[in-house]
């Protein structure tokens, strides 16, 4: 279990870098993916620290996060916040825009697809290599 834990701290941090530098590309390709990029890292991140729990309840609660804190824009306050503390534009975003609702969604299926057929591959090998009988 340990090793998966440690898998999707990777996951994450990979996730935060890739993250980070479409933050500074421009055009709407590069900000679909950072958006749903978002997304991602809330779903490694629940599955860090809830690493027995069905994939895609977490994957709905990730989507529900990332699509609260994008509702939430509609009141101002996560502009006010970025204003107060850069770092928190990063995270909770200025303006709402109906197509990030998109990109979560499609970020959600994405994580929860590949976390399934990475399971499934890994449940295929062997757990140990054992000698044949003799």
């Amino acid at each position: 279990m340990i090793r998966h834990r440690i898998a999707f701290a990777i996951a994450a941090c990979a996730v935060i870098a890739i993250g980070l530098v479409l933050h500074t590309a421009e055009g709407p390709v590069a900000a679909f993916v950072a958006d749903s990029l978002y997304t991602v890292l809330v779903y490694l991140i629940l599955r860090l620290v809830f690493a027995r729990a069905r994939r895609w309840m977490l994957a709905v609660v990730a989507f529900a996060f990332s699509a609260l804190v994008e509702v939430l824009q509609l009141t101002g306050l996560p502009e006010q916040w970025g204003d107060a503390f850069a770092p928190a534009r990063l995270l909770l975003g200025a303006s709402f825009s109906a197509v990030d609702l998109a990109s979560y969604a499609i970020g959600a299926l994405a994580v929860w697809s590949v976390d399934n057929v990475v399971l499934r591959v890994l449940g295929a090998r062997p757990k140990s290599a054992a000698p044949p009988a003799a």
